[in-house]
């Protein structure tokens, strides 16, 4: 029963990653139905009246082109929010809301290893990311054709991909946590003070020189950057798939050797 232990995790989310993919949908589609009455406004004299720093930071000028509109609107606030969520409840929940629930005694005492039971748990996770961010494309593409954003296929793809991986690198943060302390709650803080640290370090780079040089170092940067929509593949992509590669793997052994029962019982 608890053999294949990435299609067991996949079986369990499917309820909640469903109702999550229709949300989603429904979100791109209804801001895409936005965009015929905001076209056809004077956005350049409009967004000419707001500060500089604030037009920079949410790249207002841009907002006359469709993907531009959905950057500023959807894929550098509430999608990355939505993603975010999604990936580090997800992530706390794999194993430590397991060991909370004394379930992950019983994959631990059948043939499987520790570290392949925290591969097959990340390895779920990210699947359900992926899922998420296909649904993030198609929808993007149908509001796109729909409402006439001229959106093309590569420029919804690395939108998509850009909120995948952001949700990726903190999903395996909170995995990581969760196995390590086997606390669901304290996981679901370590990634949430992360992701918001990361966010500030994001803002400051983007508002103030001062800043700037640290700007690279945020997941959000390398996300955000020449985009999401329209960036293409960048190296900021690669970045989010090392550091949920190596956050991961800082993950692997922390099952093996454990007492989970005292751990659990403590």
């Amino acid at each position: 029963m608890f053999r294949n232990v990435y299609l067991k995790s996949l079986y369990d989310a499917r309820r909640g990653l469903f109702g999550w993919s229709v949300a989603i949908a429904f979100l791109i589609l209804l801001e895409s139905a936005l965009w015929p009455s905001v076209r056809d406004l004077n956005l350049d004299e409009i967004y000419g009246s707001f500060p500089e720093e604030l037009r920079k930071f949410f790249d207002l000028e841009a907002m006359t082109t469709g993907a531009g509109f959905l950057n500023a609107e959807l894929f550098t606030l509430l999608l990355p929010s939505l993603f975010l969520v999604y990936g580090i409840g997800r992530g706390a929940r794999a194993l430590a809301g397991e060991e909370e629930r004394g379930t992950l005694e019983l994959l631990l005492v059948t043939p499987v290893s520790g570290a392949r039971i925290v591969l097959e748990k990340a390895l779920a996770l990210a699947t359900s990311l992926m899922i998420l961010g296909v649904v993030l494309f198609a929808s993007t593409m149908a509001g796109s054709a729909l409402f006439d954003l001229g959106i093309s296929a590569g420029a919804a793809a690395s939108g998509a991909l850009a909120m995948t991986l952001l949700g990726l690198e903190f999903a395996a943060l909170a995995l990581a946590a969760g196995t390590i302390t086997g606390r669901r709650g304290t996981a679901i803080a370590i990634g949430a003070v992360a992701a918001t640290a990361a966010y500030v370090l994001y803002a400051a780079g983007m508002l103030l020189t001062s800043f700037e040089s640290w700007l690279p170092f945020s997941p959000f940067y390398q996300a955000f950057h020449d985009g999401p929509l329209g960036a293409g593949l960048t190296s900021g992509h690669g970045w989010l798939l090392v550091g949920a590669i190596a956050l991961t793997a800082i993950a692997l052994p922390a099952l093996d050797g454990r007492d989970i029962a005292t751990a659990h019982g403590s």
